[in-house]
């Protein structure tokens, strides 16, 4: 199958490059973390084809015989993995510019963030500060997130009604809840993008595309290694990679063009009620390019991040925590119960009632804990030889955080495997943590330093807006003679692998 041949061909690739490189690479080095043994160029050659849902529970057994920092050689390239919280603060906070990069692209992904203009994988610049700045004090500044207020509550009619829909045809109440989530998370971010409210065809398309691409992410590591022989030997893959591309440009450049249209249709100091991310896009001069605006393709990258980032992680993690309800009842009970302390009989919980359901806070902060969407981070690139740990970590490095592993350290968390949102309360060992890391890390679903995802805080206010109005129309219960399976499955973000199904009845309150 595909993985077999990915392994052979890397194989060859490897051995044929040995004896041309072996002197180079075999140079004397300081004190690395230690790590399987691997020979020069070849590396530890399985790691190049390994499928990725296995990666994490062999990197598992590398930290238990290794220890909590592990080097790995990925061909020419070392990347070390850390699965320790006090390093993980010591590297990403304490030496956070250090540790700031980001390693060279595989020929996939420089395509479809056109050549590392995107947030995600632009270098530790100018280009990268000016392009998270453009999203952190725009799109995603608290009062631009208050004045989304009313289009939030528009997705939660069509997410609410979508899954009464569902509900009523399937005969015991029984939905299958993911897609509606993920269509109404694509309804609001492509709001926020492109600043209108697009017909149902349209928001299909995009989300079809993008679903598209995500799902295809995880092939694209072949590219990795010697590019150009791998566009080669994987052409059909490569062919698909840049159909699917094409449709992105077929559905956003015309979007994009229209806006470009309305900024300059309107008049100086004209105020644009719906102000979207493509608007600050458009208004952009890079100062590594002689102060030049972005291109189409260059804005395409930046759109498609934002709805990547903004849909899938937020609807991955709201199923989560939704199927950890239907498990546990009393979490379900005492969210009702706060509900109703705050709001009394009033049926829609509103932005500015949040801050006052501490228990729902809790129960989102155990869902991020117990199931992060991404079990590690991006890959970070070392700019400078660095000791860490005991450790050198030289020039170049590609490192890695396991998240998951640091969520559920037992040295910090009581029962870490267990589903307890009270941990979070007064008293508790996850009282006031601080979930940017900054302090100390306890727990870091969003990445943590520089790097930390930008959009965190937004993400936090639709995951309490959206469980605490799900909890208050619905009662949520298992489906009958069925134990809710929270097994793992490894696509673009850890997903369930049986998609939570639930018997959903409307409550009268």
């Amino acid at each position: 199958g595909d993985q077999a041949m990915d392994t052979w061909i890397a194989v060859f690739l490897s051995l044929s490059l040995c004896l041309a490189l072996f002197p180079i690479l075999w140079r004397k080095k300081g004190r690395l973390p230690p790590g399987p043994a691997a020979f020069p160029i070849v590396g530890n050659l399985l790691w190049l084809t390994h499928p990725v849902s296995e990666f994490e529970y062999a990197v598992r057994e590398l930290r238990d015989r290794y220890g909590p920092i592990v080097t790995l050689h990925l061909g020419s390239r070392r990347s070390i993995m850390i699965a320790d919280r006090d390093l993980a603060h010591d590297m990403l906070v304490q030496h956070g510019a250090v540790f700031a990069d980001r390693p060279p692209p595989s020929a996939g992904v420089r395509l479809l963030s056109t050549n590392q203009h995107n947030i995600n994988t632009a270098g530790y610049g100018p280009q990268w500060r000016l392009l998270r700045r453009n999203l952190t004090s725009g799109l995603l500044h608290p009062s631009r997130v208050r004045q989304y207020a009313q289009s939030r509550e528009w997705v939660l009619g069509i997410l609410l009604s979508e899954l009464r829909r569902s509900a009523a045809t399937s005969g015991d109440g029984t939905a299958v809840v993911m897609g509606a989530f993920q269509h109404a998370m694509f309804c609001l971010l492509v709001l926020l993008c492109f600043g209108e409210k697009l017909d149902e065809k349209a928001i299909g398309e995009i989300s079809s595309v993008q679903q598209d691409l995500l799902k295809f992410f995880t092939k694209l590591n072949v590219f990795n290694f010697v590019p150009m022989v791998a566009k080669y030997v994987f052409r059909g893959r490569w062919q698909r990679l840049l159909e699917l591309r094409g449709r992105q440009r077929e559905i956003y450049v015309p979007l994009i063009t229209a806006r470009r249209r309305q900024k300059e249709a309107r008049s100086p100091g004209e105020n644009n009620l719906h102000f979207s991310y493509v608007d600050s896009l458009l208004d952009l001069e890079l100062p590594d390019e002689d102060g030049r605006n972005l291109s189409d393709e260059e804005i395409i990258s930046l759109c498609s991040e934002l709805l990547n980032a903004g849909t899938d992680t937020t609807s991955t993690a709201l199923e989560w925590t939704m199927a950890n309800v239907v498990k546990h009842p009393r979490v379900q009970e005492k969210l009702l119960a706060e509900m109703k302390g705050v709001m009394g009989t009033r049926e829609v919980v509103r932005e500015d009632d949040l801050q006052r359901l501490p228990y729902l806070k809790a129960v989102v902060m155990e869902g991020l804990r117990r199931h992060p969407p991404a079990h590690f981070v991006l890959p970070h690139k070392v700019t400078e030889e660095v000791a860490v740990g005991g450790y050198v970590i030289p020039p170049d490095a590609e490192v890695n955080f396991a998240v998951a592993e640091v969520n559920m350290d037992g040295r910090v968390w009581e029962e870490p495997m267990e589903f307890r949102p009270e941990r979070f309360l007064p008293g508790g060992e996850g009282e006031g943590v601080d979930i940017t890391g900054s302090r100390e890390i306890k727990m870091m679903p969003f990445g943590v330093g520089r790097r930390i995802c930008p959009g965190l805080g937004l993400a936090m206010l639709h995951l309490e807006y959206f469980v605490a109005n799900l909890v208050r129309e619905f009662e949520w219960k298992a489906v009958k003679d069925e134990e809710v399976d929270l097994s793992e499955k490894l696509e673009f973000t850890v997903v369930m692998k049986n998609p939570l199904k639930a018997r959903i009845f409307p409550r009268s309150i």
